[in-house]
């Protein structure tokens, strides 16, 4: 689904990617680890077009979108998390997936203005799918209460819910168990987990390693902008060079 040729990017006289190269393939959750400031977020920048790359390309569903806007990116279908959580918190759930279905709106100005059926019948309908989509992370329920009201966790899983309103192919989640205890972080494995199954490609970057072993089926790692392994989790595990940058050369990541 997702390809990423030969990616790099300089600021200035810094190269913080050099050559990075990987593929997502399609219903897979895939992860990207490595130390902090190994280029990882700078990675999902570039995919979702908040940066430009100095060279490469981002190869989606077989069509380059290397450059492109990210409001064209979202159409095509990639949505993405933040590493900080970005929701509206004195509006509710509901509101917060609607205004992440705002490309989804079909609806004239005119209607908009003078309240006609069509509006009423849209956002209806709008409505329905947002209730669908907080159901997908088991917050259906609260849908009417205000974002500011739930726990950490649970802010985490409507912002998911947002970018999921977007109707994204592949979702790009950035750093989701930050800030969580160890109940948290396990619910939000099997959250994501429920994501991928109603048929929603992933690739995550994360730190906490229980997560990244846990559920993804290949990892990639970087290391001062470089790509130094991919594999299936138990091929990382097992890689010195991964043990030596990332995960300690005593621990290991048990």
């Amino acid at each position: 689904m997702l390809k990423v040729e030969n990616l790099i990017k300089d600021f200035g006289g810094l190269r913080v990617l050099d050559n990075v190269s990987f593929e997502v393939r399609q219903d897979s959750i895939y992860g990207l680890i490595g130390p902090n400031g190994a280029g990882k977020t700078t990675v999902f920048n570039i995919i979702s077009g908040l940066l430009k790359p100095s060279k490469g390309k981002i190869i989606f569903n077989n069509q380059e979108i290397t450059n492109q806007k990210p409001y064209v990116i979202t159409a095509k279908g990639i949505s993405r998390t933040f590493q900080n959580i970005r929701i509206f918190k004195e509006m509710t759930l509901l509101e917060n997936v609607l205004v992440g279905m705002h490309r989804l709106f079909s609806y004239s100005t005119i209607s908009m203005f003078f309240d006609m059926p069509k509006k009423k019948r849209e956002e209806k309908k709008l409505k329905e799918k947002a209730l669908e989509i907080l159901s997908i992370v088991h917050l259906s329920e609260k849908g009417g209460l205000k974002a500011e009201s739930l726990s950490y966790g649970e802010q985490r899983k409507l912002e998911l819910a947002r970018a999921l309103a977007a109707e994204p192919k592949l979702l790009l989640i950035d750093e989701p168990a930050a800030g969580m205890n160890p109940a948290e972080t396990k619910e939000l494995m099997n959250e994501i987990v429920h994501i991928n199954s109603k048929g929603y490609t992933i690739c995550l970057i994360e730190h906490d390693m229980k997560v990244v072993m846990g559920i993804c089926e290949r990892i990639a790692v970087l290391n001062f902008g470089e790509l130094i392994a991919e594999g299936s989790p138990f091929e990382i595990r097992s890689n010195n060079k991964v043990i030596e940058a990332y995960l300690g050369k005593e621990e290991g990541c048990a």
